[in-house]
């Protein structure tokens, strides 16, 4: 499938008298890669479930457009355009790297061959344990494997949350990396119809430069600012740091 195009007019969710989102707007273009900041409550998780079809807003309307064809995919097509990958790995331990990857390919509905195994587990560094069980995994080698899981099946829009938690800096350096080559490999590109639309909520502004094109900032349910690389001078670590400490400031003063 092609990379997704996904809108929201005026979305809200709510859990209760909570309200996690307070009527957003965003538009995030096909082949796009975005960073969700915020600080925790910000309603990052809310967002990315939204726009993995796995929550519904309490209000708005949201789309997901494939090729820029109307009308939006429904929610059962949508899932199947999607790999996603939250907090917990949910890999199947007794299973092998290998395994785990077949086992995924088939609930997607495909039979993936062994040389499109071979090539993700390559892209992933998980070559040299293919046939390990999951569960004798390091925190770092067990994410590396649920994000490959999460594209084993040439997904068109990508949605990783919080990927890079509990990982020691190297590990963390390490998958930084590979998501940036799986994004920048032609074959991936050939093989989709054009690169994967990306979505990763990450509390760290570093990442988010290096990952994405563009972030957008939320704060308490609300959209404050959208800094991308076409102006470099807010897109930076510092920059970004920067505004989400205003924001922390802003709301210390009102309470």
């Amino acid at each position: 499938m092609g990379p997704v195009r996904l809108r929201g007019t005026s979305i809200e969710k709510r859990y209760g008298r909570v309200a996690a989102l307070r009527g957003i707007d965003f538009e995030i273009a096909p082949g796009e890669a975005v960073a969700l900041l915020g600080a925790n409550g910000a309603g990052k998780s809310s967002l990315l479930k939204i726009l993995a079809g796995l929550s519904k807003p309490s209000h708005g309307q949201f789309g997901a457009f494939v090729d820029g064809g109307t009308p939006p995919l429904d929610r059962s097509s949508l899932r199947a355009a999607v790999g996603y990958v939250g907090h917990a790995t949910l890999l199947y331990g007794e299973l092998s790297a290998r395994e785990n990857l077949d086992f995924a390919a088939r609930l997607y509905g495909q039979r993936a061959n062994q040389e499109r195994i071979d090539q993700v587990l390559e892209d992933f560094a998980l070559a040299n344990v293919a046939d390990r069980r999951a569960d004798t995994f390091s925190r770092g080698m067990a994410q590396r494997l649920a994000i490959a899981r999460a594209v084993i099946h040439r997904p068109g829009l990508l949605l990783l949350d919080e990927p890079f938690t509990g990982l020691d800096e190297l590990s963390a350096e390490r998958l930084s990396e590979q998501l940036g080559r799986l994004r920048s490999e032609e074959r991936d590109a050939e093989a989709n119809g054009g690169t994967p639309s990306l979505v990763v909520v990450t509390h760290d502004p570093r990442r988010a430069t290096e990952l994405a094109d563009r972030a957008i900032l939320l704060h308490h349910g609300i959209i404050r600012a959208t800094p991308s690389k076409q102006h470099a001078e807010e897109f930076t670590a510092d920059a970004l740091r920067s505004m989400l400490g205003e924001f922390a400031r802003e709301a210390s003063h009102a309470a």
